[in-house]
């Protein structure tokens, strides 16, 4: 995909939508920096505005700065298929306490997206039509994909931690 017009994505969104942004381009994919509650706006914008279309969201990936920092990075892939182009907006939220709002009814494949996020790293999507875990049990203690993340001795009396 084509990441070359983000510069000019950014530049119409700050226009439009009369919001504050920052955008890193002197990379291999630029991206731009967004709040989290302009995420629905600005993906709805850009869903909806032709010469846009960006119909597809790929993936949206987490990454966790570590208790130091105390934040989480969220950023969604998005694709427009027919005009062969792409963007990355990224959000940085709080590591506790914040929610990012879902994008599900926008596009259906953040809810499982979203599910596996909150799974792994606790992130909570408001708005969600079905938050719960997806890939551990319910009763699972912890987010496993957070740097503080300490793993539980047993599991229903099953040994989960092994030393190499």
């Amino acid at each position: 995909m084509n990441f070359s017009k983000t510069e000019n994505i950014a530049t119409e969104l700050e226009k439009e939508l009369k919001i504050s942004l920052s955008r890193v381009t002197d990379t291999l994919q630029p991206y731009i920096s967004i709040q989290a509650g302009d995420l629905p706006v600005i993906c709805l914008y850009l869903s909806r505005t032709p010469g846009l279309y960006f119909d597809f969201l790929n993936c949206i990936t987490c990454v966790d700065n570590g208790p130091a920092k105390g934040t989480l990075d969220v950023l969604y892939h998005i694709s427009s298929i027919p005009l062969e182009h792409a963007v990355i907006l990224k959000l940085t939220v709080e590591r506790e306490g914040q929610k990012v709002p879902s994008l599900a009814s926008l596009w259906r494949t953040a809810d499982w997206h979203e599910r596996e996020i909150f799974d792994l790293f606790g992130l909570e999507f408001s708005g969600h039509p079905d938050l719960r875990r997806i890939l551990l049990p319910a009763d699972w203690e912890g987010h496993p994909l957070r740097k503080d993340y300490v793993e539980q001795e047993k599991y229903h009396g099953i040994k989960v931690k092994y030393d190499a």
